[in-house]
């Protein structure tokens, strides 16, 4: 089974445990957003769905995305302006993104410390933090050495 498929699988499986409704779109924007294995944006989802979906539309796309994030199934890539599937939707999670800047991979980390050291710092500051995203870009293995 390809990790796409186990990310579909527990999204199903996350969405009827929470009883909201993981329809055929949402399903297949995550699907497409898996197998990129890199950021993806919004458009470009638009441009795969419309070949398949006469009727996809950016607002669509647009709520699909909404859903998914919602969810804790997909990340926004705030530098990139694209999305990545979250490597582990099962649990709320403090995440972080290493970015490589030439070939697009995209990895999730998951060092709830530094979360929680953040937003703790934060809150001495009289802070209340919504929301984080730490993105670190550089290059990866395989582009370091070739």
């Amino acid at each position: 089974m390809t990790q796409a498929n186990t990310l579909l699988q527990q999204a199903e499986s996350q969405c009827h445990i929470r009883g909201v409704r993981f329809t055929p779109i949402r399903r297949r924007v995550l699907e497409l957003i898996a197998e990129n294995g890199g950021g993806l944006k919004a458009y470009d989802l638009l441009d795969k769905l419309s070949t398949e979906h006469a009727a996809a539309r950016p607002p669509t796309v647009y709520r699909a995305l909404e859903f998914l994030i919602d969810q804790g199934l997909v990340h926004r890539i705030e530098s990139q302006n694209s999305y990545v599937a979250c490597a582990c939707p099962e649990h709320v999670h403090g995440f972080q993104l290493l970015i490589c800047r030439h070939c697009g991979y995209v990895e999730e980390l998951h060092l709830d410390e530094i979360s929680d050291q953040l937003a703790a710092l934060a809150n001495s500051q009289g802070f209340n933090v919504e929301r984080q995203t730490i993105e670190l870009q550089g290059l990866c293995q395989d582009c370091r050495t070739s």
